[in-house]
């Protein structure tokens, strides 16, 4: 089974990047980090225009943007997450 290609952009003070980041963890899944505090501003106008959103974190699941924590809970409660990882 290949890791799914999981990227999640957050910053340091970010309380919901922390639960995005543990409960993907908790499921065994290997993700990139990336912290917009640490880059450059092109970085995080960049992915605020390829998302539409200026809210962290974003998560990106096999490049498809599915939103930020409350999406990502939202997949896992109804079930869709295992899938959308496999």
């Amino acid at each position: 089974m290949t890791t799914p290609n999981v990227t999640i952009y957050s910053t340091l003070s970010c309380p919901y990047c922390v639960r995005a980041k543990q409960l993907l963890e908790r499921k065994g899944v290997a993700f990139k980090e990336i912290n917009l505090s640490n880059e450059a501003p092109e970085v995080r106008i960049e992915l605020m225009q390829r998302t539409n959103h200026r809210t962290v974190p974003q998560i990106f699941i096999k490049d498809q943007f599915i939103g930020g924590f409350d999406q990502l809970y939202a997949l896992e409660r109804e079930g869709k997450l295992d899938q959308l990882l496999a």
